[in-house]
């Protein structure tokens, strides 16, 4: 896809070798975004795509999840705040654009544009150029790419409308894999209620204890032991399979 020199040159007729780019971004975005299943798979692919084709110092894609964007992948390394950093939709950039699924492109001094909020453990914050379009499944909104430079830099009208055209075609796509995500982080959340639901009825049972009690031991060998407490009622649950086993029949 060709980019022009200024937003304010009009348009290239599209010539065969530029359909043919166009087809060829398509076909690579999709492909990238389709062998990735887990969530962080597809956003750490789109993150690498986009960084890739903008050529910019960072790049951060935030994930709605009920009222709030989640920061869930970044070009550069935050493992103290993805998944954990939240942003309100309408606040600062990121949330105007989420707020008005609208892209916003300010080229220099990003930080005193009127809409800006700091976020004080993000120092891309500090940088220059500011990039934000919104990520939308079915015209409803699913996130927000944000892309920023160190030194002030002009987004053209074709780079704007390239990373809204991304925006666009990946939104299906996190929106499934969040999804799923959510769908497998529950079954997890069924299956150690269910373990500990079956620990608790083998150590009222052992104990003669009621079952709040024997929530409370679950509890406090969790603590002590620094274990989750799936781990403690699954080794109770194997404990009690195993002691089954030697009883003679």
């Amino acid at each position: 896809m060709k980019t022009q020199n200024s937003s304010t040159q009009p348009a290239e007729l599209e010539t065969p070798d530029s359909r043919q780019q166009d087809i060829e971004f398509l076909h690579e975005i999709g492909t990238r975004i389709a062998t990735a299943h887990e969530l962080h798979a597809v956003l750490e692919r789109i993150v690498n795509f986009v960084s890739s084709i903008l050529q910019c110092d960072s790049c951060f894609v935030y994930v709605l999840e009920q009222d709030r964007l989640v920061l869930r992948a970044s070009k550069n390394p935050h493992t103290d705040v993805v998944d954990q950093l939240g942003i309100s939709v309408g606040q600062g950039i990121t949330g105007w654009v989420a707020e008005h699924l609208k892209p916003a492109a300010i080229p220099a001094k990003a930080l005193r544009d009127p809409r800006f909020k700091l976020v004080h453990s993000l120092p891309e914050d500090l940088f220059e150029a500011f990039l934000s379009v919104p990520i939308l499944c079915r015209g409803k909104l699913v996130g927000v790419i944000n892309v920023q430079h160190r030194k002030p830099y002009h987004h053209t009208a074709e780079e704007v409308r390239l990373l809204s055209m991304i925006g666009f075609l990946v939104g299906a796509e996190i929106e499934r894999a969040r999804l799923e995500s959510e769908n497998i982080e529950l079954s997890a959340q069924l299956e150690t209620r269910k373990l500990v639901d079956r620990a608790k009825s083998i150590l009222q049972n052992d104990l003669h204890i009621k079952e709040e009690e024997a929530y409370l031991a679950l509890q406090q060998e969790s603590r002590q032991r620094r274990k989750s407490m799936r781990e403690i009622a699954e080794a109770v649950v194997l404990s009690d399979e195993l002691r089954r086993k030697r009883q003679p029949s």
